[in-house]
């Protein structure tokens, strides 16, 4: 992927940290993750320090202690002689984390299939067909993304587990640029239809059905951020 050299300041719209409703350090961490999954922080950008305490109004201290974190999370890289820099997964990387995720979510949608009340299925629907229409308005990759993170929320909350949540965060925080790319370039009739398939293997109590479906979408988006990936680093 390719890098920029813009200043870091454009990716605040107003001061990101108040000294408040959090301690600084933890509201530091909050204000560079966000801008780095709402891709105001692109992937390959250098996080120069002295740019991230101008533009923070902190310590440099807390600035090196929130990239170790985000570092520690997979969302920054240290490289020799450049710093620190908005992490972008290898086509290695990003496969293997591919792979986990449809296995990890596979999981998450056959426990929402035993566990789910009625009422978050019919929310899991609600959430197929918003995504339909969001998708179908040819709307931007993070307003898709939004749609489909929504569908996510509920799939997880009726999944009611603690662990497969916390390690499915963690997975989606590293891929989230790459699932961005895929967003804008996969098929969102294909993707829409997906999900409607899968709600409808849950209503029908296959939750085998609904993981083994969901498996498939997830390897779909994969294949398709992969080959946009080996694209980008192709004309680099």
């Amino acid at each position: 992927m390719s890098t920029t050299t813009n200043s870091l300041s454009a990716a605040w719209g107003s001061s990101p940290v108040g000294r408040i409703a959090a301690p600084l350090r933890e509201q530091v961490i909050s204000a560079l993750r966000e801008a780095i999954l709402d891709f105001r922080l692109k992937p390959g950008q250098r996080l120069v320090e002295r740019e991230l305490i101008e533009q923070l109004g902190v310590s440099r201290t807390t600035v090196r202690e929130a990239l170790r974190e985000l570092t520690s999370e997979g969302l920054v890289t240290v490289v020799p002689q450049k710093g620190a820099i908005v992490a972008a997964p290898t086509p290695d990387e990003a496969h293997d984390l591919y792979e986990a995720r449809a296995a990890l979510e596979s999981l998450v949608v056959q426990r929402f299939a035993e566990r789910a009340t009625k009422s978050q299925v019919i929310r899991l629907s609600s959430a197929a067909e918003a995504f339909a229409e969001t998708a179908g308005l040819q709307s931007e990759a993070s307003a898709i993304l939004a749609a489909k993170d929504v569908f996510y929320d509920v799939l997880i909350e009726g999944a009611s587990s603690t662990v497969l949540q916390q390690l499915t965060e963690t997975i989606q925080a590293r891929l989230r640029v790459l699932r961005g790319t895929a967003m804008s370039t996969e098929g969102h009739s294909s993707a829409a239809e997906e999900l409607r398939s899968i709600v409808a293997a849950v209503e029908a109590g296959d939750g085998k059905l609904a993981a083994e479906r969901y498996e498939a979408h997830i390897r779909r988006a994969g294949a398709n951020a992969l080959r946009s990936l080996q694209e980008a680093k192709a004309s680099d």
